[in-house]
């Protein structure tokens, strides 16, 4: 199996890359972008792919100081946990009936233990959410999308929101498994966030394939 960097180089190939490489070149040097840019593909270096069990999709960083550490949702354990964060917390307590293993917000042992934390905007101006969509992170991690559900097997989709649930059809559901709920966010997780046991849902699939659970 290829590794994420053979993956990514490909994608760099390609014309909508470089314009976006160009794009991303400069706004870092002209306004304030987050995450630092050393972490803008840190998903892919904390979860090797020869690894990878689960794909946790979001949307763009957070956009607040300090906030962003390029994974999905996670944020440095030294910062405040955002509401979103505070919520998957509540879920997780709810649904396994023990604390999480990341209280601090800090996700990276998810990450550790092969589940990919990949938001589909990569980067973001300071205090401007989605301010970097339409630059080109989206067809890049569509295409990310599409090599996992090509080229690996059983892995497990979990797809808060409508954004990411419209990511869905990328997704080759014969031959992987795909769970569904509204965002964590305040503004939507009692519409059915809050229930949807989708981590104790993973690791009954982890279970059944013979794979280690996720201790989260």
């Amino acid at each position: 199996m290829k590794t994420w960097q053979d993956v990514i180089n490909k994608q760099k190939e390609q014309e909508y890359f470089q314009k976006l490489e160009n794009s991303i070149n400069h706004l870092y040097e002209t306004t304030t972008v987050f995450p630092d840019k050393k972490n803008i593909y840190k998903a892919f270096d904390t979860t090797p792919l020869d690894e990878l069990k689960v794909v946790i999709l979001g949307q763009d960083p957070y956009h607040g100081t300090g906030q962003a550490q390029g994974l999905a949702f996670s944020t440095p354990k030294e910062i405040k946990n955002p509401p979103s964060m505070v919520n998957i917390l509540k879920e997780i307590k709810d649904d396994i009936t023990k604390d999480s293993s990341c209280l601090d917000g800090d996700l990276t042992p998810w990450a550790k233990q092969g589940v990919l934390l990949l938001n589909t905007i990569l980067t973001v101006e300071e205090s401007k959410p989605k301010s970097h969509h339409k630059l080109g992170w989206e067809i890049f991690t569509n295409n990310i999308i599409k090599h996992i559900s090509a080229n690996c097997e059983d892995i497990i989709f979990i797809l808060w929101g409508a954004p990411a649930i419209a990511k869905t059809k990328l997704i080759d559901s014969n031959k992987h498994y795909i769970l569904t709920a509204p965002h964590p966010s305040p503004l939507s997780s009692y519409r059915g966030f809050f229930g949807c046991k989708h981590f104790s849902k993973t690791n009954e699939i982890l279970e059944s394939l013979g794979k280690k659970e996720i201790n989260w």
